[in-house]
């Protein structure tokens, strides 16, 4: 039997419980009294209380901020103070490993775990084909260190055929509640929405005012609406969690998300969370592993994201070996796992069968303000990114509740 990986101080152990991402749209079905149970086990009946949801309501909104996790918005919170005078009685919760958008919303969008959704990363390998799949886009790049390469491809593989679970707003639309989802135009019938978010309504709204009006007027009648918000984490990444233009980002999201509570119809519950925090990234302890024969050597394909990497070995290499020697190179900037002991670990949850082959053979979660990156792969503007998340930290894994009962 494998043993789990034990981690160090500075890195928290993903749960998939009542007090994970996971719980928030079962706990949103129990308190619009829908009875779901997910393949994880989160009952919609407990999961409410839990999260100190009213039980009854008609009308609910679900807002998740990308990249807004609860360190960021406690460090920043001048720039919020609507959503800072909420914190007193909000809640945290753990994000998904990886702390990443594509796992972290199907794990939303499920209630259940990466380990069952198979959606692991950015990138991840396609065990179907081999190539390498960029999730949020649903595209593929067939043979990714060849220069010139585009992710271009339609995935060879349908976002169902990957991502078997139901989602929670299927569900609760076969039960007859009205959900609606407003958003950018290019998100309607995506690949990650089929996967992680289908079920919903979609109503075209390319900015986060026009979102808020398109909420308002949806719930003029029963139902619950599920509202996304990407700007916060774009301008992280663009120009770090510590910029000022991440300030200003924050500024406009908490000023709309303001009038959205003073909008909705009385005794509308609306909850705010976010799918993973940001953390600055240290140029000085990025690693590159096309520069680094000891970190290239046995690797066929290289997935994840810089702060939670995919190795995938090459056949018939023992990833033990290559495990061991990534280990010794990245020292104290990651944790360096195989991907059986990540998956005795529980890091990614309960795991599917065919999701088995999509994890990689060996796994590194960064430490501090470490990356892995390969400039075969990743040009300069994705290496040089100042604002970064993927990992274990607590900065990257925790993730605020805040609820209103308007």
């Amino acid at each position: 039997m494998t043993a789990a990986v034990e981690l160090p101080g500075d890195l928290l152990a993903p749960s998939y419980g009542t007090g994970s991402l996971a719980a928030v749209l079962p706990a949103v079905a129990g308190s619009l009294g829908v009875d779901l149970r997910t393949s994880t086990g989160l009952v919609s009946g407990e999961c409410a209380p839990a999260l100190g949801l009213p039980v009854g309501c008609e009308r609910a909104v679900v807002v998740l901020v990308d990249g807004l996790g609860l360190h960021n918005l406690a460090e920043r919170g001048g720039h919020a103070p609507f959503l800072r005078s909420l914190l007193a009685d909000g809640r945290s919760l753990l994000s998904s490993f990886p702390s990443t958008t594509a796992a972290a919303l199907a794990t939303l969008g499920t209630g259940t775990a990466p380990g069952r959704t198979g959606l692991l990363g950015y990138t991840q390998r396609n065990p179907v084909t081999g190539g390498l799949v960029t999730t949020i886009s649903w595209t593929e790049q067939s043979d990714p260190y060849r220069p010139g390469t585009k992710l271009s491809s339609p995935v060879r593989q349908a976002p169902h055929e990957l991502q078997r679970e139901p989602t929670v707003l299927e569900t609760l639309a076969a039960a007859g509640v009205r959900v609606t989802a407003p958003g950018p135009a290019k998100f309607d019938g995506s690949g990650m929405t089929r996967a992680a978010l289908r079920g919903p309504r979609y109503v075209a709204a390319e900015t986060l005012s026009a979102q808020v009006d398109a909420t308002v007027r949806a719930l003029r009648e029963p139902g619950l609406v599920y509202l996304y918000h990407g700007a916060v984490d774009k301008v992280g990444h663009r120009d770090g969690p510590d910029s000022w233009q991440w300030g200003d980002a924050l500024e406009a999201t908490d000023a709309e998300l303001r009038r959205l509570v003073r909008s909705v119809p009385r005794g509308t519950l609306v909850l705010v969370t976010a799918d993973h925090g940001q953390v600055a990234a240290d140029r000085a302890r990025q690693h590159d592993v096309a520069a680094d024969p000891e970190l290239a050597h046995d690797v066929a394909l290289l997935g994840g994201e810089p702060r939670a990497t995919h190795v995938y070995v090459r056949p018939g290499v023992d990833p033990a070996g290559v495990a061991a020697r990534w280990a010794g190179v990245l020292g104290d900037d990651a944790l360096v796992a195989t991907r059986e002991e990540a998956v005795a670990a529980g890091w990614l949850g309960p795991v599917a069968e065919h999701v088995l082959p999509v994890i990689g053979d060996v796994i590194a979660a960064a430490r501090g303000g470490a990356t892995v990156v390969d400039s075969r792969l990743h040009p300069p503007g994705a290496r040089g990114m100042p604002g970064v998340h993927g990992s274990l930290t607590p900065a990257e894994m925790v993730v605020p509740l805040l609820a209103v009962q308007a």
